[in-house]
C-alpha cells in the first residue's frame, strides 16, 4: 500500500510528554519518530518538564516534569497506600487544570495539527499529566497517537496506589481519536486484556543501515579515563541502576570469568530511588569485582564536567567495550539490547518476556541466562572472547538479523501508515 508524503501540505505535530531530554529510551525514540514525522513534511515541536531540543520549537512546562517536586509530593501521597485525603485531590485537580491551560496554549502556539503522546498516559508518574492530557483530547478531539513504553501495571510500586480510578481514566484513555501504539506484543495483548483498547505494535529501532561510529580522536582515552587498563576486559552495563535491571547478575558474572576485568554502569539510578544502587555496590565488594558507576562522564553531549573531566556520549563509550552484559528481569523492550547489535558487541541477555517472545525467535545468537549464572553460560562468555573469528560471525549475524526486523525502514513503513489513518479521519486537517 502507497501512503501519501505530506510534504504538499503544513502539517505540525506536538510531542507530549514529562521529559525529552538525555538518553533514556522514550526521549531517544521520539527522536526517530520526530525524523519519520518529518520526511512526511510535518513540523515537530515538544512539550515537556526537562527539554533539550530546540528553543525555538520547545514549549517547556515546570510541572509537566515528574521530578517536580509538587509532583513528586502527589506520587508520596498516592503510591503505596489505598486511600487519599481529599487535599491530594484538590492538589491533583488544581495542577491538571494548570498543565491543560498551557497543553492548550502549546496546541494554539504552535497551531498544532495532531499530538503524540509520549508515555504519559502509560506510564502514572505524573498523574496530573495524564489527566490534563486525557480531558484536552475529549475537548478538542485534536487526533493522537499515544505511544506507550511501559504501563503501570507492569511496575510493583504501582500496584498499591489510592489512584485507581485516575489510573482507570488516563492510563490510557480509550478514546476514539487517540490511536495507540506499543513496543511489542506482550503490552498490546495486555493493553487489550485489561482495557478493550487495541494497538498497533511498532517495536523500537535502530538505524542499521548507517554503520555504528567507531572510535574517534575525542574518545580515543576513554579506557584511561574510566581507569580500565589496556589488558582489561571491560565489560559494559548499559542501563540504569534500578532492581529491574538485574545487575547481580552481571557482577556474578564477571566474577565467573576469572578475568581481570572492569564492570561499568553507564547510567544513574533516576526515578527510583538510591536503595539499589547501594545493594549493588555493597554486592560488588563481596564479590570482589571492580564496578564502576560513570553516569556523572556520560551524557548526551559531549563536554566537561565542572571538576574538568570530560563528558562522553554513550556511543563513545561503545566501540571500547568488550562484551555487553543485559540481565534484565523486565524490560518494556531493550533498547540496550539493539545498541549492543548495531556496535557489534557480543551480549549476555537474561530471558526476560519480551526478549523471550518477540526478540528471540527473530534468530539472533547471544549468550543467555535464565535468572541466575550458570557455568554453561559462563564457559560460553569465555569462549566468545577468546575467539575472535566466533565473535565476528556472531555479531555480523546479529546485525543483519536487527536490521531485517528492527531497522528505520520498519518505522517509516509502520509509522507511515499509522500517520496516514490518523491524519486523514480528520476534518480539522484536510483530506492529506
Amino acid at each position: 500500500m502507497a501512503y501519501p508524503n505530506y510534504c504538499d501540505h503544513s502539517h505540525n505535530a506536538g510531542f507530549v510528554s514529562t521529559r525529552f531530554q538525555g538518553t533514556d529510551g522514550v526521549s531517544l525514540e521520539s527522536v526517530k519518530w520526530a525524523e519519520v514525522f518529518e520526511s512526511r513534511g510535518f513540523s515537530c515541536f515538544y512539550f515537556a518538564g526537562q527539554l533539550d531540543r530546540a528553543p525555538e520549537r520547545s514549549y517547556l512546562c515546570a510541572e509537566a516534569d515528574f521530578r517536580n517536586p509538587a509532583v513528586l509530593e502527589v506520587n508520596k501521597s498516592v503510591y503505596g497506600v489505598d486511600a487519599r485525603g481529599r487535599f491530594v485531590t484538590e492538589k491533583i485537580q488544581t495542577m491538571k487544570e494548570r498543565l491543560k491551560d498551557a497543553l492548550y496554549d502549546f496546541i494554539a502556539c504552535f497551531d498544532l495539527d495532531l499530538l503524540v503522546i509520549e508515555n504519559a498516559l502509560a506510564i502514572p508518574l505524573n498523574i496530573p499529566l495524564g489527566l490534563a492530557i486525557t480531558e484536552l483530547l475529549c475537548e478538542t478531539q485534536i487526533p493522537a497517537i499515544a505511544h506507550h513504553h511501559d504501563f503501570f501495571w507492569e511496575r510493583q510500586r504501582f500496584l498499591i496506589n489510592a489512584v485507581s480510578d485516575y489510573l482507570k481514566m488516563a492510563f490510557p484513555p480509550h478514546l476514539p481519536r487517540l490511536a495507540h501504539v506499543v513496543i511489542s506484543s506482550a503490552a498490546g495483548d495486555q493493553l487489550s486484556l485489561r482495557t478493550g483498547i487495541s494497538a498497533r505494535i511498532i517495536p523500537n529501532v535502530m538505524d542499521f543501515d548507517a554503520p555504528a561510529p567507531g572510535l574517534t580522536d575525542y574518545a580515543a582515552d576513554v579506557r584511561q579515563a574510566l581507569g580500565i587498563g589496556c589488558d582489561e576486559l571491560f565489560v559494559l552495563q548499559p542501563t540504569r541502576v534500578v532492581k529491574r535491571k538485574g545487575i547481580e547478575h552481571a557482577i556474578e558474572l564477571v566474577r565467573r570469568l576469572g578475568k581481570s576485568a572492569k564492570l561499568v554502569i553507564s547510567h544513574a539510578s533516576g526515578d527510583e530511588g538510591y536503595h539499589y544502587e547501594q545493594r549493588i555496590r555493597e554486592y560488588s565488594r563481596i564479590m570482589g569485582v571492580d564496578t564502576i558507576f560513570v553516569s556523572d562522564v556520560i551524557d548526551d553531549h559531549r563536554g566537561w564536567t565542572p571538576d574538568g573531566r570530560k563528558v562522553y556520549t554513550l556511543y563513545d563509550i561503545y566501540p571500547h567495550a568488550d562484551l555487553v552484559t543485559y540481565p534484565s528481569n523486565f524490560e518494556g523492550f531493550g533498547n540496550a539490547f539493539l545498541e549492543a547489535v548495531y556496535f557489534k558487541k557480543p551480549i549476555v541477555v537474561n530471558t526476560y518476556s519480551i526478549y523471550t517472545v518477540d526478540i528471540r525467535p527473530k534468530g539472533f545468537s547471544v549468550i543467555e541466562i535464565d535468572g541466575y549464572v550458570t557455568e554453561q553460560a559462563v564457559c560460553d562468555t569465555c569462549r566468545v572472547l577468546e575467539d575472535p573469528d566466533l565473535k565476528q560471525r556472531l555479531v555480523n549475524h546479529n546485525y543483519e538479523v536487527a536490521s531485517q526486523y528492527y531497522s528505520y525502514d520498519i518505522l517509516r513503513k509502520e509509522l507511515g501508515g499509522l500517520i496516514a489513518r490518523t491524519i486523514g479521519s480528520s476534518h480539522a486537517v484536510g483530506d492529506g
